[in-house]
């Protein structure tokens, strides 16, 4: 028997504006509107690039919720597999992102960069050295 396979995990933001969390995602990272509802002034989203994608949300009088506002010690909403860290850097810094912690290898044996959303979400994207 063959064991079943997931290939992907999508986490689910609540945010301030998803009008806003759609054209950062889009316009600094590359990523594309896969769903969004309504169409003006949507409410909800789905936005990814290749296999990640997040699933956003209007919070409608909730304040969205990062890891690092409930504990600092805990600073990653997500992990982004990403094999080639560095030259997706340079993508992203073409592309006028900016970076809350540079490209660099972790005390934990990764490599990767950190990026802040405008809630406040921290992606880290990178790969095991």
């Amino acid at each position: 028997m063959t064991r079943p396979t997931t290939h992907a995990i999508s986490p689910f933001f609540i945010v301030s504006n998803v009008d806003q969390t759609i054209a950062f995602y889009c316009d600094k990272l590359g990523f594309e509107t896969r769903l969004q509802e309504p169409d003006r002034s949507p409410s909800f989203a789905i936005v990814g690039r290749d296999g990640a994608q997040l699933f956003v949300k209007s919070g409608k009088g909730k304040s969205p919720l990062p890891n690092s506002t409930r504990n600092p010690c805990i600073r990653w909403d997500a992990y982004v597999y990403a094999p080639d860290p560095d030259a997706l850097a340079v993508e992203f810094a073409e592309h006028g992102a900016a970076f809350s912690v540079p490209l660099k290898d972790t005390h934990d044996g990764l490599r990767g960069f950190e990026i802040c959303d405008p809630d406040g979400f921290v992606l880290f994207f990178g790969r095991p050295k």
